[in-house]
Formats: C-alpha cells, structure tokens, sequence
C-alpha cells in the first residue's frame, strides 16, 4: 500500500515540477520584433514594410524558445509534458497547426499540433543523450504555408542519480617496502560517475575503506591510500587485501557506490641477518682429492629475500686457512669449501676452520638491529689413502757434453712413497718421449746413462718422461719432465760460408779487392767464433793475389798487379786455410776460385769467357744459344702443324678390294658342291662346335688395339641355336671395335633339332635319289615355289 501511494504522488508531482521549470523559459517577442521592424529604414521603407506587414500578416516569428528541461528516467503512465509552444498570430481559432522537427521529433518527442504541447513518449537517459536539438514551426491549418520562419531550440535531458561509480582500472595491485612509517603513501585509486558532474551531487564522490584496517587508510576525496600502521613486517605477513568503497551524493545516505579490490605487497628490505643452521660442521676428505675439489657446504639461512638475503662466506680463522678456502654459490647462498693445496695424512690428520656469513647488502636504516654476520665452526677430518710416488723435484735439467761416453751418467733422479707402507720405487723411461731410446735409466737408483752418441749440431735439447712406480701397487705412478741440455764441444772444422766465385776484371789496378769471403762453425762457443786466416805455405809468397783479415772476421783477397789477360790463363785456384779458436783448434782449407773477366771502363763484368774473343762484335754466346733456341722451336711448331693436317686427312675407314660394302664380287665358276674341299673349309659352316678363335673384322679401321676373345667351350650336339645366337651378340656389342651401325655377321650354323629338317645340302648323308620333296608342297604357299623346282628337278631325272 505505501508503495502504490509513493508511485501516485511521483505521477502527481513530477508534470507539475516540469511545468514549473520549463514555463519560465518561454518569453513572448512579438512587440520587441514589431518595433525592431517599425523603426528602422526611411519614410519610403517604412511605407512599404507596412503594406508588406498588411499582405503577409507577418514577415518574422513573434516567439523565441531558448531552451526545455525535460527529467531523465521518468517512466509514468502518460506522456511527460516537455513544454507548450504558442505564437502570438494564435487568436485561438485553430487556425494554426504546430510542427516539430528535429532530433527525436515523432519518435521521443511529439507535439500537439492544435495546442503546441510537446511531450516525451519514451524514458530518457542523460548519460545516453544529454539534449536533442529541434525546430518548431508555424503553418496555416489549411495551406500549410509557413506563417513564420522556423525556429530551433533545445530540450536538455536533466540528470537524475540513476549511475553507481565505478572503478574502471580495478582490481588494483601496489607495492610498498616492509618497516615502513605512519603514512607511507601506497597508491590512489580513482572511480568514475556516469552522472552529470555539474548539476547536483549525482556525481560527487567520497572514497573509504571496508576491508583493510587498521592497516591502510585513504583520503576520502583524493582516494590516496596509505599505511596506517608503522614496521609492518613482510616476514610475518607480506600480502593484504583491501577493499574499497567509492559513493556519490558526497557520501550521504541514498547515495550510490561501487567498490573495488586493492591488493597491497610488502616488498622486502634487508632487516633480518644471516643465520647458521648449526654451529659446527664435520666433514672427511681423502689426502688423494684432487685441488679444487669440493669438500663441503655451509649455508646461512636468511629470512629476507632476493639480493637482501645474499651473503659472502669468509674464513676468518682456523688452522687450515692456507690449505682450503670458501667461495659464495649465489644459486643456493650457501659456502662451498674447497681445498687450495695437497693434503698429507702422514703430517697433518685434521684441521678447523672457522667461518663466517655476512650479509652484502646492508640497509643503513637497519644497522642498529646488530651485526648482519654470524659465524660457525668447521672440523675437518683428512683420511689416509694410498698415494702414488712423489719426486724429489717437479722438473729436472741435466746437462752433457756432446762427446759424452756412451753409459756415461748424465743425472739422477728420486722418488718416495709417502705412505706410512714406504714401497720401494721402480724406474723407467716413457719410451713415448724417447723413440730413438738415447737414454737409459737404472730402474732401482734412477740414475740416466748415455745409450747412444749425441750431437749438438744435430739436436740440442732431449726432453723426456722418467715413470716412477710402486713395487707393491702397480696403480701408483708419477711422471716427471726431465730436459737434457747437450753441451757443445770443439768437433767442427770451420769452412767457407758460402760456394764462392771471385771474377777479376782483366785492366783491374793492383790492390783491388777481389771477393771478401767470410767462414762459418758449426759449433758454439761460448765467448763466439774468432777465425785465422792464411794461405798454403807453399803458396805465401803467391805472385798473383794476397790476403787481408778484417775487422768482422772477414777475409779480402786482392789483386798484385795489374794486366791479368784471359787469353793467357782464364781461371785461378786460390786454397785459404781457416782455423778456429776452440781447443784443440780446427781447421779446413777451402779453395777460392778466381774467374778472368773482361769488364767495362767503370769496372762492370761483360765477359769471362775466351770464345768471347772469336763472336762478332756485340753479340755475346747467350745471345747466339737465345737465336738458335727460337730456331729449333719454329722448326718443331712446323712439324707438328703437318702431322697434325696429315692425320686430319687420313679416312676412318680402311678403303680395300674386301670391304664388303664397296665392292661387288662376281665368280662365274661354279662349286663342286659337297665334293668340292679346296675353295674354303667347310667344317666352319657344319658346326660351331670347331670354332675355336676370332675372325677379324674388315668392313671398319679398328681404333682400339683387339684382344681375341676366348673360344667356346665344347658343347654337346643337342646345343640351342637361339643361346648361340646370344652369346654371340653380346659379344658384337660389348666389342669396342664395332661401330653403332649395323655389319655383317657370319653365322655357319643353321642349328639342331628343327622340326622341318635342314634344307641344306651341305650335311646331306643320302644321295639325292633317296630325297623325297613332296612335303614341301604341304608347307603352305611360302614353300611353293621351291616345291615346283624340287619336283621338277625329280621329273627330269625320271625323264
């Protein structure tokens, strides 16, 4: 009941309340438009206009609508009346019919055409279409002319609080760092009102807080959240969800909200220190592992997360602080302790070490919560384990002469177990560095002799690999470099570095420098090569050349005199013994061979040889052996152009009286039939059995050299003459002889075991009177013919 008496009063009151707001809008102009038209133009223009204002009745409206209100959402029982629309040509008569054009004209709007009354056939939404746009005429009744211009006015669409806000961005996620102060600033949210924000509070909105507290809070306007409590721990709860309410009407009761979810993360800062899971840890490792082994792990436990929870391990003291160290695995934050140097059993069975974790990144806001460090203690137990031989050095050198003896001892080397066992030790040499097997090793003592001879100007380095194992465990064994430096001896002569030819210019001066020669050593003294110069002591007082040491260790040869004539004598020896500076000394005589020359005014060679003297005059011996050269080469070029031609000439194929393709042969005798044994052998054509080789062929030229193939085998007399066939053509076709065109090929089997019988007389047994022809006549029109001549040949023996 109070339902119903609510909705009657709304269809009561609200036409009255439109009325109210709209009737004010609706100003009558008739006189102001009548003394604007009065007023203006001359006395003439006056005239007119008031004869033209006689006829017309009216040449401009005499309303002006500004602008309508009509309520959004407005559902009654009738039409809601928008406005009324009157002119003051209307006296009343119904005379005047009012139209409506426009936005929603017909549709939403729509006119009483007598009255001029607009009203709203349907429900409005402002948020829909704030305000239509229209144009109301007046026409006559019954001509539907126009009794005054149309005139354009608006009908806005007044707001009602029909929208909740909304918040369009949500659900919301933020941030803010753990330990934070009062009133650390979180986020903001914002929702919006569909309602219009200028009329009324329909859209005015005040923001708070339904879940959430006492944790957050927010500003009601700016909707800024908040922390709402200090130190709020990320350890202890690190997510919280609040829900938050937006309301228009400024948040008073009957107004409309929306909510939303913001979910707030506490991130994480660097508050808690590292702490050690336990305070001491026992590990065991062989004596034998490996440097760098991993011998065990420690970790300290964080409550903080992501870099704030990284630590660095240290051992900051112990009794093994040089043998093992700690480094930071950033995947698992924990220590990994490794070993830096060998262990030994025998001397030391155990260490401790003492760690310590701290934390690398440090929150100076936090450092009055103490030390971000602890620390813990690590015991480790070194087990026994059977270690292999362990040399007196890591390397050896030894140094030999290079004229050592052979079994000589070079050097020595030692090995010890280092087991409490003490196993006794064998030697050997890696043969593997030692192909040439140079050396030998005393396999008790170690000790290397010489096996064969060195020589230093051949190798000067031997490195080779000395095994050491143990007598009672074959497994253990360890290697050693050992390098063999050979020493040098004097046990070269020195000798001419070079092969030397001197050339001596026939109009040379005396006391010209011929050739400077310099010598070579193989060996290597240690202060260098000093050599000594000197001629045969049967040529020092030499007539014709003498020698001078220079200061390089250098020799010249010069020249006594001058007018040395090649004609005379064309070539010199001249021997130079050279020694060295070792002990004992060595020397070496090398000849210098001195070559007269005849040369050119500056000195420049032209010519050694004598036969110079008997060429023409410029034309020198290489130039005549250049002419004869090019000579012999176009003589060779024109031989092999008339082969070449010749051979182009010559046909492919071989033109004789047998080329069965060219020529036709005529025998007027005749055979003597079977009788008849001198012209050829028969035995050929009875049977293939007798073939035994290759009848050449004679209707091509071969170009390819032709190995006889081997004949066939004897085969029975009941042999297949189409198998023979075959064979006989594979033969033609894998021939490399034989042309791709078709030849002559010579069967002279005609086979066995035919049902008709051979017709060939050639294997004939009976004479011709024990033949009987008549079948032939029976073999069809093919053997006709030869029926008749058969049979006449019988008629004219008869006859």
């Amino acid at each position: 009941m109070p339902e119903k008496l609510a909705e009657t009063l709304v269809n009561l009151w609200t036409p009255l309340i439109i009325l109210w707001i709209t009737l004010p809008t609706c100003v009558y102009m008739a006189p102001m438009n009548q003394a604007y038209a009065l007023t203006t133009g001359s006395p003439l223009e006056l005239s007119r206009q008031s004869e033209e204002l006689r006829i017309l009745n009216r040449s401009k409206r005499g309303w002006v609508w500004n602008q309508m209100f009509v309520l959004e959402e407005f559902s009654g029982p009738e039409p809601i009346l928008v406005g009324r629309l009157h002119t003051d040509l209307d006296p009343g008569s119904k005379k005047i019919k009012y139209i409506l054009s426009g936005d929603g004209a017909g549709t939403i709007f729509q006119i009483n055409d007598i009255t001029g009354d607009i009203h709203a056939i349907k429900r409005l939404d402002r948020e829909e279409k704030a305000e239509y746009t229209l144009t109301a005429q007046a026409v006559d009744w019954e001509t539907n002319k126009p009794l005054e211009p149309p005139s354009e006015f608006i009908i806005k669409v007044q707001d009602i609080n029909d929208n909740a806000p909304e918040f369009l961005n949500g659900p919301y996620h933020a941030t803010v760092p753990e330990m934070s102060i009062l009133g650390t600033s979180v986020t903001n949210v914002t929702a919006t009102d569909a309602d219009d924000p200028v009329y009324g509070n329909s859209a005015k909105l005040v923001y708070s807080i339904l879940e959430g507290q006492p944790y957050f809070s927010i500003e009601p306007e700016t909707a800024i959240i908040k922390t709402a409590l200090p130190n709020m721990d990320r350890e202890a709860k690190e997510e919280y969800l609040v829900v938050i309410q937006a309301k228009d009407m400024g948040g008073h009761s009957g107004g409309l909200s929306g909510t939303t979810t913001l979910t707030v993360t506490l991130t994480d800062v660097n508050d808690n220190p590292p702490k050690f899971a336990q305070s001491l840890y026992h590990f065991s490792v062989p004596e034998d592992v490996v440097l760098g082994t991993a011998i065990g792990r420690v970790k300290a436990n964080d409550q903080d997360i992501g870099e704030n929870a990284q630590s660095s391990y240290d051992i900051i003291d112990g009794d093994g602080t040089a043998l093992f160290e700690i480094t930071s695995d950033a995947q698992a934050q924990d220590g990994v302790i490794r070993l830096r140097k060998p262990l030994d059993f025998e001397t030391k069975k155990s260490y401790t070490l003492k760690v310590e974790a701290a934390n690398i990144h440090i929150d100076p806001r936090f450092s009055g919560r103490g030390p971000f460090k602890d620390t813990a203690t690590v015991k480790i137990v070194v087990e026994d384990a059977d270690e292999p031989p362990v040399f007196s050095s890591p390397t050896y050198l030894l140094e030999v002469h290079e004229n050592a003896a052979l079994n000589s001892v070079i050097g020595q080397v030692t090995a010890r177990d280092p087991d409490s066992t003490s196993s006794p030790i064998r030697f050997s040499i890696d043969r593997h560095t030692d192909l040439e097997r140079q050396f030998n090793i005393n396999a008790d003592d170690g000790k290397i002799t010489l096996a064969t001879p060195l020589d230093r100007e051949l190798s000067v380095w031997h490195n080779i690999t000395i095994i050491a194992t143990e007598i009672r465990n074959h497994s253990q064994i360890s290697r050693v470099p050992v390098a063999i430096k050979v020493l040098d001896v004097n046990d070269n002569a020195p000798e001419f570095a070079a092969e030397y030819e001197a050339f001596l210019c026939e109009n040379g001066k005396p006391g010209q420098v011929i050739q400077t020669v310099s010598a070579m050593d193989k060996d290597d003294p240690k202060n260098g090569h000093y050599f000594l110069y000197s001629l045969l002591p049967e040529m020092v007082n030499n007539p014709n050349f003498t020698i001078k040491k220079n200061e390089d260790n250098s020799l010249s040869i010069l020249a006594k005199h001058n007018g040395f004539n090649r004609q005379k004598q064309e070539l010199y020896l001249l021997p130079i013994v050279i020694s060295d500076s070792g002990n004992p000394p060595l020397s070496s005589t090398s000849t210098l061979t001195i070559r007269v020359c005849g040369c050119s005014n500056d000195g420049v060679v032209q010519s050694c040889n004598v036969e110079a003297y008997v060429l023409p005059i410029g034309l020198s011996m290489g130039a005549l052996i250049a002419i004869l050269a090019c000579i012999i080469l176009l003589l060779v070029i024109v031989v092999l152009f008339v082969t070449l031609r010749r051979h182009k000439n010559e046909p492919l194929i071989i033109k004789d009286d047998e080329d069965v393709r060219e020529n036709i042969i005529r025998y007027d005798d005749e055979g003597g039939g079977e009788e008849d044994t001198e012209a050829f052998d028969i035995a050929t054509l009875q049977n293939p059995d007798g073939i035994n080789g290759f009848l050449p062929r004679k209707d091509i030229k071969p170009d390819l050299q032709f190995m006889p193939r081997q004949g066939l085998a004897p085969v029975p007399n009941g042999v297949d003459v189409d198998e023979f066939i075959n064979v006989r053509l594979h033969e033609a076709d894998n021939d490399p002889t034989a042309p791709p065109y078709d030849s002559i090929q010579i069967y002279g089997y005609e086979g066995r075991g035919s049902v008709a019988g051979s017709l060939s007389s050639l294997e004939s047994t009976t004479s011709d009177s024990d033949q009987n022809f008549d079948y032939l006549s029976d073999w069809g029109p093919r053997f006709k013919r030869l029926g008749e001549l058969y049979s006449v040949g019988e008629s004219d023996k008869e006859t």
